[in-house]
Formats: C-alpha cells, structure tokens, sequence
C-alpha cells in the first residue's frame, strides 16, 4: 500500500522481503503451537465467552500494527497475533458439531468460512480507499486500515457475548447459576421449547459428552487416521495462504504497469470467486459425503490448472485469469477437509476427538502456510528477478503440495474402504451413544433427493 510515496509498512519500517516472510510466518509457527491447547480450552469453557476472548485478543493485537517502528515490533506483533487467534478455526469447526451432525457440517462450515473469503476481497476493495487517506491525520494508509479493522473488531468481541448463543443444553435442564456481574455476559440459550426436544433426539451425544484426560488425546494422536488429514490440509491451505499474502505481488509480475489501487481492485475478485466455489460445492459435498474426498480432489486439480497458467501463460491477462481459476478452486478444499476430519473421528472418539483432531489437522496443516510465507515468493531470493517467468519456481511448488494433498486424499479414500470398510465402525471402537443422525447416516446419503424441491419419502 502506497509504495509510490514511500509509505507501504515495509518501506516505513524498512523490512526487507526475507523479514517481511519471517514475520508472516512466525505468525503461523504461534498458530501450530497454541491450536490444540485454545481449542481443548473450549470443550470446558462457554464457546461465546471464548470465541469472545479470541476475537478481543485479535482487535487488540491488529490495532497495535499501527503503531509499529522497527523489524522487531512487526515480529512481536506477528507472534502474539498467532497465540491469540491460535483455536478461532477449528474452535468454530467445533463449536457448528454441537448443533448439525458431522455429515452436514461442510455446508455450514462452509458458509462460515466465506467470511474469510468476503474478508479478502473486502480488504483489496477498501485497502484501495485506505490508500487514498495516506498522509490524513500524519498516519499512512495502513496505518489507518490496521486502526479502523481493529476497533471494529473490539467492538463485534463485545457484542459476541450477547448474541452467540452458548452450547445446547438437555430440555428441562436448569438454567446456568451466574450471579452478579458475570450474569451481564450469559449467552442467549441455544435453542428453546419445541427446538430444544428435537435436538436432544437427533443429536443425544452433544448432550452426554465423556470426559476425558490425557489417554483420550493419546489414542487421538495415535489414529492413522488423522495423520492423511494434516497432508491434505498441508497443501491446500498452503497455497491458500500464499495466494492471499502474495497475490498482489503475483498480479504486479504479470501486469507491472498497475497501480496500488488497480492491483487492490484485482485482487478482490480472486475471493470472489473463492466465495461462489463454496457456496456451490459445499453442499453437494454433504449430500454425497461418502465421495467427500472428491469434492476435494477436483478443487485440487483446479487449483493446479490456475497455477500453471498463472506461471506459463505467454500475455498478461491470461495469467491473472489463472489465478482466479485458483481462486475457485481453494473455495471448498478447507471446508470439507474439516468436515471430513470431523465425519471421521466424532463416531470414533467423540466429541473429544472432533476438538483435538480437527485443532491438529488446523494446527499442524498450516506448517503449509510457514512453507509459502516464508521460503517462497519474497522468501526465495531467485523468484525476486523481474520478468516474464517471476515467481514461476514458487508457483511450481505450490503445484507439488498440492498433488501431495491430491495423493494424500486418494490414499485416504482407499484406507477407508480397506480398513475401514467404508468408514464402519464397530465393537468397542463404535461410539456409545447412536442418536437420530447418526442412524441416518449409517443408512446413506442424500443425493440430489430433495435438492430441487422433492422429497423422497422416508418410511418411520
């Protein structure tokens, strides 16, 4: 932002690309560390008062990038962003098991998820009107922007106290026995009346949750399951992230005559793209959740395609093209990855295990997000020479994790069916508690049943 006058965060602080990529990355190192312990916190505490407490921490920490001076407050910066923000993702993975069966999560994650894709191409959109405020007030332009995000986002942590709603509890339960001050910041209840029996019926488990210690996390780390999950997401969220720290820098390698403004207005569209992939094969996702694997194989191969126009491409535009093919092709990989991780282990470790597996597959698959921020792009000194073919060894990368994410979930697929018999489970391994949505989801999928407004009757 604002190269032009000198005043982008880099010039201001004179970083260099190699700092700028250790900072983005440490962020992420924070992040893996700090997933699993945030997330497991949760299953104890009220998911509003800690989804709350994250969002605070990140309007805080975002509104200090501000007031940065030298290299080592944008790295202190970054790494106290990745402890605060550390179980958001996979805490609201967590949080949507607790009123819709895992068969039917990606839709719903999905849709959360698109906040993150609205996020980016907002932030393209209006970084453009930001840059334009340079120099008002003695703040440059992204000091301005990091200022306004974060008291906005201090405020929406104050009003998520009030208005999401806490885990569901059993009808007839009594209420929660808070007194005084703290009764300021009781949620709303979940569901009541007729809302609150029907959901006991069709999801029992949510309500009868085992404890457990530190012997569940163990088995939990020790399925083979979880390990194929964390490759998938490795590279999916990989490039994804490389793309939304990058994709300017990409954009101005292709058509070098933009303008800081042109190039924020370009990289809008990316994500919208993104958004429209979610909302389309998410749900399609659910209905035929027993091929979820290839809903996320196709985006993967697409993402590929996009890449390697992006880097090949012989005229300008074309190659911009190509990233909005990647664009589209990201949308759905993250989403169902979670959804498939929490399909996986809630029948098998409980609620336990969506917590713990879907915070180490967030966790430790965003080591991909340290692999694109820091040793590719500006972190590869060779990709720096300007040119027709800048950037092609790092795009060329990004296409390698994929096809490990694509095999990664071909491996996966043929696993289950294996050894899993189609993801059965049964005897001692069998969850203890089969509620409504659990016998439907033994029975099959949907399919198109319904999609269009018919529906198959079902016999009782």
């Amino acid at each position: 932002m604002n190269t032009a006058s000198g005043h982008s965060l880099g010039q201001k602080l004179e970083l260099t690309p190699q700092q700028i990529s250790t900072g983005l990355a440490l962020f992420y190192v924070c992040y893996v560390l700090f997933d699993v312990p945030a997330n497991l916190i949760m299953t104890r505490l009220s998911p509003h008062v800690w989804m709350s407490r994250v969002v605070l921490g990140v309007g805080i920490v975002g509104t200090c990038h501000a007031a940065l001076t030298h290299a080592w407050n944008f790295y202190l910066i970054r790494v106290l962003l990745g402890i605060v923000i550390a179980g958001m993702w996979p805490g609201m993975a967590y949080f949507l098991t607790l009123f819709y069966p895992p068969s039917k999560t990606g839709k719903r994650i999905g849709m959360y998820f698109t906040a993150a894709q609205v996020s980016a191409a907002v932030a393209g959109l209006v970084s453009a009107g930001f840059q334009l405020m340079d120099g008002s007030g003695g703040l440059t332009g992204y000091q301005w922007m990091f200022l306004i995000y974060g008291l906005v986002t201090i405020a929406c942590s104050i009003l998520i106290l009030w208005w999401l709603p806490d885990r569901p509890k059993a009808p007839g339960s009594p209420p929660n026995d808070v007194k005084g001050f703290w009764k300021l910041f009781q949620g709303p209840p979940a569901l009541k009346g007729e809302d609150s029996a029907i959901h006991y019926e069709d999801l029992t488990r949510v309500y009868h949750a085992p404890p457990w210690g530190l012997r569940e996390l163990w088995k939990i780390m020790c399925d083979w399951r979880l390990w194929p999950l964390t490759v998938m997401y490795f590279g999916v969220v990989g490039v994804g992230i490389g793309v939304q720290s990058f994709g300017t820098l990409i954009i101005k390698s292709a058509i070098p005559s933009l303008t800081g403004v042109e190039l924020s207005l370009l990289f809008a569209p990316i994500w919208v793209c993104d958004l429209i992939a979610i909302l389309i094969f998410t749900p399609l996702a659910d209905r035929f959740h027993k091929y979820r694997y290839m809903f996320f194989i196709g985006p993967c191969i697409l993402q590929m395609v996009g890449l390697f126009v992006t880097t090949y491409a012989s005229s300008p535009w074309p190659r911009y093209v190509g990233l909005l093919i990647v664009g589209f092709g990201l949308g759905p990989t993250v989403p169902n990855c979670m959804a498939w991780t929490s399909e996986i282990f809630q029948p098998r470790h409980g609620d336990i295990g969506v917590a713990a597996a879907t915070a180490l597959v967030s966790g430790l698959g965003n080591l991909g997000s340290v692999t694109t921020t820091y040793a590719l792009y500006t972190g590869w000194a060779s990709d720096n020479k300007p040119g027709p073919l800048q950037f092609r060894k790092s795009n060329l990368t990004m296409v390698g994790i994929l096809a490990i994410s694509v095999c990664s979930a071909i491996l996966m697929a043929v696993l289950r069916k294996l050894v899993d018999n189609n993801g059965e489970i049964k005897g001692d391994k069998a969850a203890v508690i089969v509620d409504g949505a659990a016998r439907r989801d033994m029975k099959g999928q949907r399919g198109l049943d319904g999609l269009f407004g018919r529906k198959k009757k079902v016999s009782t």
